[in-house]
């Protein structure tokens, strides 16, 4: 029997790039993993089981990381990725946690610098949970079985993993938190105090997320990202030094300079970002998109809602 092959791009710079993430917290302000809140409301009044809110850890070399339990088994090192499309596994967490594999399944995937692919099994996950080992997400999940960065078991893409609820993160408190988009979805009438809520627009191959910027620029929402403003440079013999010039390797194997340049202002609807960090990019595919990574949304907490297909970027919650 022949395996199917398709061919997707999944971009993961972020994982090499993330020695610039800001952060202010360190691992004294968490929570304790076993940490669990009562149910919700929410959860009452629909019937089913909200996930709980859980808290990550910002690593600078590895970016947001959620404890995660796969069939039962773990803790596992996962990190949380909006703009990867797909969730990946290691080949020894396959092997570890029992996970299905389909081999007649492979598609083949690459980095942002378009030079070279990785074949990939796709593979379905029964139970994943995190925080805790019985904190777990509805439904089962489809992933692909690839090479992870050194250091994690895999990388989680909230808006599958969750589907079909709604989820939020919180970057400067390091809380992700799911919610039911029937019950309380975000609404384009009610724009947040120092925010904006938009629309979540889309790509033609996943459902990440991006927003339209003031300028009418598509960008997209990547916390996966240690970049700020992550731009695509036209003109590939520029060789100007910026306060940053890092050379880092993409999933697919190929290399990408990244040059942090001067701050700049974008505007996403009525909100006004000022003294954005800014990185150049280099030796990028020429379908690389402009990227807000954890540099730029630091400040904010994020909520996705795919039901409705809007987004609020909004000021953190107060520490608890």
């Amino acid at each position: 029997m022949r395996a199917t092959l398709k061919k997707t791009s999944v971009f993961f710079i972020a994982l090499a790039a993330s020695t610039w993430a800001a952060s202010s917290f360190e691992a004294a302000h968490l929570y304790a993993a076993s940490t669990r809140a009562p149910l919700t409301i929410e959860a009452l009044a629909t019937g089913s089981v909200v996930p709980q809110p859980v808290r990550l850890r910002d690593e600078k070399q590895r970016g947001l990381i959620v404890d995660t339990w796969i069939n039962g088994r773990g803790p596992y090192r996962f990190v949380v990725d909006t703009g990867a499309g797909i969730s990946l596994v290691s080949d020894r967490l396959v092997a570890e946690a029992g996970i299905r594999v389909n081999n007649e399944r492979r598609t083949e995937i690459s980095g942002m610098s378009g030079r070279g692919t990785v074949s990939t099994r796709e593979a379905v996950i029964d139970r994943i949970a995190l925080g805790y080992h019985d904190n777990v997400l509805p439904g089962q999940s489809r992933v692909l079985v690839a090479p992870v960065p050194q250091g994690i078991d895999g990388i989680l893409d909230p808006t599958e993993a969750f589907a079909p609820l709604g989820y939020s993160i919180d970057i400067p408190n390091l809380q992700l938190r799911a919610f039911d988009p029937k019950i309380s979805g975000l609404n384009l009438r009610n724009q947040p105090p120092d925010g904006t809520t938009v629309s979540w627009a889309r790509d033609r191959e996943s459902r990440r997320p991006f927003v339209r910027l003031g300028d009418g620029r598509l960008a997209l929402l990547d916390t996966g990202s240690g970049l700020g403003l992550g731009i695509r440079d036209p003109n590939s013999s520029n060789h100007e030094r910026g306060r940053r010039n890092e050379r880092i390797h993409d999933l697919g194997g190929g290399t990408i300079q990244v040059v942090r340049v001067e701050p700049s202002t974008i505007t996403i609807n009525a909100l006004v970002l000022r003294g954005v960090p800014t990185d150049i990019l280099r030796g990028v595919a020429v379908d690389t998109p402009v990227i807000l990574g954890r540099d730029a949304l630091f400040p904010f907490r994020i909520t996705f809602d795919p039901l409705n297909r809007l987004i609020e970027i909004a000021p953190p919650l107060q520490n608890r």
